[in-house]
């Protein structure tokens, strides 16, 4: 391992001097006496804590300097793990095998661990933590230096965030006014313009759940936005009208995920959406019996994106007749992608059955039912769903008709119905590279 000199010697002008080198040694000084062997947990969480409120205070280039010391400082002895790995090699097939596996596996635990853990043990530890990584999350491109420290994060977060630790709790109206502050804050999918917005999405007719960590009470880890109804939605702005009346919950018989956002972006790569779903469905199946029916009225973030950089290919798959028609109505013939994407400028004049509309709606069934990367779904939102054993269910014209809604998908919205008989069914259809669509999202296919 490289001692303190010479990493300070390799990184001080990369840190651009906002150190002096004593600085450096007193931060490595005391994150080392964090895990003294010497010291009780308890007293390495005191010490822990010390250095969250000394970072709490320091520069930005502080801080990233105390990154690298905590990835760079504390990994496991190359030395001492090749010598576990070597001797596990040797043991393979003989009866200290399992124990030669056990050493090997000791050998790579890297000290960083056991100073995370440290930090964990006092009560804001974990979401110091939490902030700490998404502090480091936009660097990683540019250093790589860190990718050691964040893999340590992400997983000790899977461990620690597990479901079965995780309080499903509702949001509603009468929860503490910091709380719903948060929903305003971290809603990522329809910003809530108001308090009058946020009190219509937690009405009589609405369910709002969060997944809450027993270490962060009081912060929403992720949420999701539910409408009770009496059929599957096709627009987004009915649920968002504050005027309108609520539903008569008697007569629901359908439940619309219409909003669902992860509020802490250093947990990135710790997955608890399918949890949360499932939670919230066996929940509300207790209070209201008469649901059958549990889809989601979804957002197509990448596909106009996609969209222009594909519209050629996907005109080359028209046959000359739907060209013809397609021409006649942008007014050019035989329509290029350019033509085609031109038209789409005025997406808000047109109607469900225009050539041009019955176009977009193709390219967004392929878009979304055939394009992978890697073997998943292309575009996230569908990524996720499909994922949970959910199915690409309905495409619906001018289902977000804001501008959001048109700068991602030129006001397309997606229901993903989750069929609750047949979930393990479309997991394993994609697992097979086989996207689940409904019959009326195949149709579209060009």
């Amino acid at each position: 391992m490289n001692t303190t000199t010479e990493w300070l010697s390799r990184n001080v002008s990369k840190l651009q001097k906002a150190l002096v080198p004593n600085v450096s040694r007193r931060t490595l000084a005391e994150l080392k006496a964090v895990v003294d062997p010497s010291v009780s947990e308890v007293e390495g969480g005191r010490r822990a804590r010390r250095v969250a409120q000394w970072y709490a205070s320091a520069e930005p280039e502080q801080r990233k300097d105390c990154w690298l010391l905590m990835s760079e400082q504390f990994m496991a002895d190359p030395v001492i793990a090749k010598k576990a790995q070597d001797k596990y090699a040797a043991a393979i097939g003989t009866a200290d095998e399992a124990v030669a596996e056990v050493r090997l596996r000791k050998s790579t635990v890297s000290p960083r661990r056991r100073l995370l853990q440290r930090f964990s043990v006092f009560p804001e530890g974990i979401q110091f933590l939490v902030n700490m990584r998404a502090e480091i999350l936009p660097f990683l491109k540019s250093d790589k230096r860190l990718l050691a420290l964040d893999a340590e994060m992400e997983y000790m977060f899977s461990t620690w965030f597990d479901v079965g630790f995780l309080e499903l709790q509702r949001i509603s109206w009468d929860s503490p006014a910091s709380l719903i502050e948060k929903l305003i804050k971290y809603e990522a999918v329809h910003d809530i313009k108001s308090w009058a917005d946020v009190k219509n999405r937690l009405d009589s007719d609405r369910r709002c759940y969060g997944f809450f960590h027993p270490r962060m009470p009081n912060e929403p880890l992720i949420f999701v936005e539910v409408a009770l109804l009496n059929d599957i939605a096709t627009s987004i702005l009915p649920l968002l009208d504050e005027s309108a009346d609520a539903e008569d919950l008697n007569k629901s018989t359908t439940a619309i995920f219409y909003s669902i956002s992860n509020t802490q972006a250093g947990l990135r790569g710790v997955s608890f959406g399918d949890s949360l779903i499932k939670n919230v469905v066996e929940t509300l199946k207790v209070e209201f019996p008469r649901l059958k029916t549990f889809a989601t009225l979804s957002p197509i973030p990448g596909f106009r994106a996609w969209l222009a950089k594909n519209a050629a290919t996907m005109l080359e798959q028209f046959d000359e007749k739907a060209l013809l028609k397609l021409g006649k109505a942008v007014g050019f013939q035989p329509p290029t992608a350019d033509h085609f994407l031109f038209a789409l400028e005025r997406i808000s004049e047109l109607d469900a059955e225009s050539p041009i509309s019955q176009a977009l709606l193709s390219f967004a069934a392929h878009y979304l039912g055939r394009e992978q990367r890697d073997g998943e779904p292309l575009d996230p939102v569908a990524r996720f769903h499909l994922n949970n054993g959910a199915r690409i269910e309905r495409l619906n014209w001018a289902g977000d008709p804001t501008p959001k809604g048109y700068k991602q998908s030129y006001g397309l919205m997606v229901n993903y119905l989750y069929d609750l008989k047949r979930l393990d069914k479309h997991r394993n259809m994609l697992a097979q590279g086989k996207i689940p669509v409904s019959g009326e999202v195949e149709s579209l296919y060009s």
